[in-house]
């Protein structure tokens, strides 16, 4: 089950140090007792030293978040890339399985990959970007998902937006104008839905910002499929462009000069830009609040649940609904 509506904290007490290594060893590696908490919230990620070897990299599931179905079929989507040469970081494969449990904690094993963030600022790195997504589709696009979800507007949009009402997470001083701006953006992002038509979708990577890309000498690397979707290829997309509307047009172009290369687009789909960054910021205020109880969120966002940040919130929404009045991008 995908428990994006449970707020129920994770249970990562019992991963202490030992649990961790033992795990580890299960599979058959022997570790040199050193790992390293790498930056992550949503589950717990771990590089581990090697007594022969470089490090690997261990995650650990946030509990009750994924089935196991559909941790599998993540794992079977990064696999299935790996073996057509596309740079994922796909988990490793013990006795015939890439998903491990110990102690009641599901997780996997990777191979450490080294790299930095794209900058994506020269033509050349925009274009490569389009050939890695447009070949990632081009696997997507061979079978569905069963127990993986939709990125759609009831998901992203209005369970978020109740969620933050039902939970009394929007101050008293802008509660109604929330509940209206919301309502009203929804209304927009629906109409242009419509508008677009009955877009394609495909499996995704579905988070597909800078942060989840690493580049090399070689080009860049996926190191995360953690939410992988279904959804439109835009998707994957419109959060590697920025700046104004001028800038990310010029962005896109280029982008789509690689993705051209190996897929056809439906330039309908240009026109969900703006609604899926608008759902993608409901979305956001929604998972911090859904995990406000995990004692890692505050620690790490102590910005979030403010009078200030929730301002800020709804003047970035009502910014949106200006740009969902405006004509899409044309390329």
């Amino acid at each position: 089950m995908n428990n994006e509506t449970d707020p129920q904290p994770a249970d990562y007490a019992g991963l202490t140090p030992d649990t961790l290594l033992d795990a580890v060893e299960q599979c058959g590696y022997l570790s040199d007792g050193r790992f390293l908490a790498l930056n992550s919230y949503e589950n717990r990620v771990y590089q581990v030293g090697m007594e022969n070897g470089t490090p690997m990299i261990a995650k650990f599931y946030r509990p009750g978040r994924w089935s196991t179905e559909a941790i599998i079929e993540e794992h079977e989507f990064s696999l299935a890339l790996a073996e057509q040469e596309i740079p994922v970081v796909a988990p490793l494969v013990f006795d015939g399985t890439s998903l491990h449990s110990f102690n009641g904690y599901r997780f996997a094993l990777f191979p450490r990959q080294g790299g930095h963030w794209p900058e994506l600022n020269s033509q050349e790195h925009r274009e490569w970007m389009g050939r890695f997504i447009a070949r990632i589709h081009m696997v997507g696009a061979t079978q569905t998902f069963t127990h993986r979800p939709t990125l759609d507007i009831d998901s992203f949009g209005y369970r978020s937006y109740q969620y933050l009402l039902a939970e009394d997470f929007i101050p008293s001083h802008i509660e109604i104008a929330y509940r209206t701006l919301a309502e009203d953006l929804l209304q927009q992002i629906t109409g242009i839905y419509s508008i677009a038509g009955n877009v394609h979708t495909l499996r995704l990577h579905g988070d597909c910002h800078p942060g989840n890309i690493l580049w090399t000498d070689q080009g860049p690397h996926f190191v995360d499929l953690d939410d992988c979707r279904t959804g439109p290829a835009i998707q994957d997309i419109w959060m590697l462009i920025s700046g104004d509307r001028h800038e990310m047009q010029y962005q896109l172009m280029d982008i789509m000069e690689g993705y051209l290369q190996f897929r056809d687009f439906d330039h309908r789909e240009l026109q969900l830009i703006e609604p899926l960054r608008t759902l993608r910021i409901m979305h956001y205020a929604a998972w911090l609040a859904r995990r406000w109880n995990d004692p890692a969120f505050p620690q790490a966002f102590p910005w979030f649940n403010t009078p200030r940040f929730w301002e800020e919130h709804v003047l970035s929404l009502r910014e949106q609904a200006s740009l969902l009045d405006e004509p899409a991008i044309v390329i």
